[in-house]
């Protein structure tokens, strides 16, 4: 009898030992499953963080372009007041009005030294030579001096740029 209940709790030992075995084995592969999971949760994680992050650069710079291009527009639209105020000030050279002289080149000052604030720039062009990045031939002028040769002759309507980009081409006449 003590050897039948030697064998017993032996047995009982082995069986107990075999469900630990078996538990232990369903433990490990569920942590492993688990940290299947856990990789997968965190690589998705650090996608859509990437995704997030690309998202807001991208609207933060539509955002700056949105501005740049409406502050682009609103100086294009007050090139012509600049170039009535400039040929407002050529007609006037010849009147013995100053009064009027006076306050026309007081407005363009003002006007022009606002936009120019603003990043607008004057595309210098009278004695340059041609450069089709800047200026748009309206007229060839027959000259004599080779040297005046493909060089801007005289302009015709100002150019400018802003933040270093053309936003009105100099209409100009070339030496031919």
């Amino acid at each position: 009898m003590a050897k039948e209940k030697k064998e017993k709790t032996a047995a009982k030992a082995q069986n107990d030992k075999n469900e630990a075995q078996e538990k232990l084995e369903a433990l490990e592969k569920e942590v492993a499953e688990l940290k299947e999971k856990l990789a997968k949760e965190k690589d998705d994680y650090m996608r859509l963080m990437a995704e997030f992050e690309t998202f807001r650069r991208r609207t933060a710079e539509e955002k700056l372009a949105l501005v740049g291009s409406a502050a682009t527009d609103t100086i294009k639209g007050m090139l012509p007041v600049l170039d009535d105020l400039e040929r407002a000030m050529e007609m006037l050279s010849g009147s013995s009005d100053e009064a009027a002289k006076e306050g026309t080149t007081l407005i363009y000052d003002k006007l022009f030294a606002y936009l120019k604030g603003k990043g607008l720039e004057v595309i210098d062009a009278k004695g340059q030579p041609f450069d089709t990045d800047l200026h748009e031939a309206v007229s060839q002028f027959p000259v004599t001096d080779e040297e005046a040769k493909g060089k801007v002759f005289d302009v015709v309507q100002t150019g400018y740029k802003l933040g270093g980009k053309v936003i009105r081409y100099a209409k100009v006449v070339v030496g031919v």
